[in-house]
C-alpha cells in the first residue's frame, strides 16, 4: 500500500490539480453557454483532460454544476465575516466592498454563472438561497441593525442595503461589456479597478451615513471612525 507514501501524496496532488482545472474550465463554459448548453465533452476539452476524468471526479454534469456554484458561493460569502458586532462599521464595510470588487475583477465568469442560475429561477440553489443565504443575510443584517441602534450607522433597511452592495459590485462582472463600451476602454486596467473600488466604497459609506469615515477607514484599517450623526 502506498496511500501514505510518496506515490500516494503525488496522486493526491494530481487529484487536487485536476479537480481545480475542471472547476475552472466548467466555470468558463457554464458562463458562456449556460447549464443547458454546456456539455461534459466541451468542459473536458477546455480542461485538457479526458472526459472520463470529469465523470470520475464529479459523476454528472449536474454534480459538476453544483460544485461550481458551491465554489462561487464560498468565495462570495466568505468576506461577510468582516461584518461583526465589534467591528468598526466604516472599516468593515470598506473591507467587504473591496472583497466584492476583487471578486468581480478576478472571477467575472463566476458572477455570470450565478446570474444565469438566478435568472433561470435558481433550480440548483433555490433551497440554499431560501435557507442558508437567508439566514446569513439575517445574521449580518442584525449586526448592521445593532450599529444603527448604537448610533454608529445611519438608519436604513439593512437587507436592501446588502442588495445594493451586491448590485454595485457585481455589475462590473455581469455587465463588463457595457462598462467597457461606456467608458471607451478595451479592458479595465488595475488603476480602473482601483477607481471602481474607491468610488463604490464612497457610495456605500455615504448611504450608510459614513461618508466622513471612508478615507480614515482606508488608511487606518480598523481604527475607530466617527459616528454617522457627528
Amino acid at each position: 500500500m502506498d496511500g501514505g507514501g510518496a506515490t500516494g501524496i503525488a496522486r493526491r496532488r494530481i487529484g487536487r490539480a485536476n479537480h481545480a482545472r475542471i472547476l475552472k474550465a466548467a466555470e468558463r463554459v457554464f458562463a458562456e453557454v449556460g447549464f443547458a448548453g454546456a456539455s461534459m465533452a466541451e468542459i473536458a476539452a477546455r480542461a485538457k483532460l479526458p472526459k472520463a476524468n470529469l465523470h470520475y471526479y464529479f459523476g454528472t454534469k449536474e454534480a459538476l454544476y453544483r460544485a461550481v456554484l458551491n465554489d462561487i458561493l464560498a468565495v462570495w460569502l466568505g468576506p461577510m465575516d468582516a461584518i461583526r458586532p465589534d467591528s468598526d462599521p466604516a472599516a468593515a464595510l470598506t473591507e467587504y466592498v473591496a472583497a466584492k470588487v476583487a471578486a468581480s475583477r478576478d472571477r467575472p465568469l463566476a458572477s455570470r454563472v450565478f446570474a444565469n442560475e438566478v435568472l433561470h429561477g435558481a433550480p440548483q440553489i433555490e433551497r440554499f438561497l431560501a435557507r442558508e443565504l437567508r439566514q446569513l443575510v439575517a445574521e449580518k443584517a442584525a449586526v448592521l441593525e445593532g450599529w444603527i441602534e448604537d448610533g454608529r450607522m445611519a438608519p436604513l433597511d439593512t437587507k436592501h442595503f446588502f442588495f445594493m452592495v451586491w448590485a454595485l459590485t457585481q455589475h462590473y462582472a455581469d455587465f463588463a461589456v457595457q462598462v467597457r463600451l461606456v467608458l471607451d476602454k478595451k479592458r479595465l486596467e488595475r488603476k480602473d479597478w482601483d477607481h471602481v473600488g474607491s468610488e463604490v466604497t464612497r457610495m456605500v459609506l455615504r448611504v450608510a451615513g459614513l461618508a466622513e469615515a471612508d478615507r480614515a477607514a482606508s488608511v487606518s484599517g480598523r481604527r475607530g471612525a466617527a459616528s454617522w450623526a457627528s
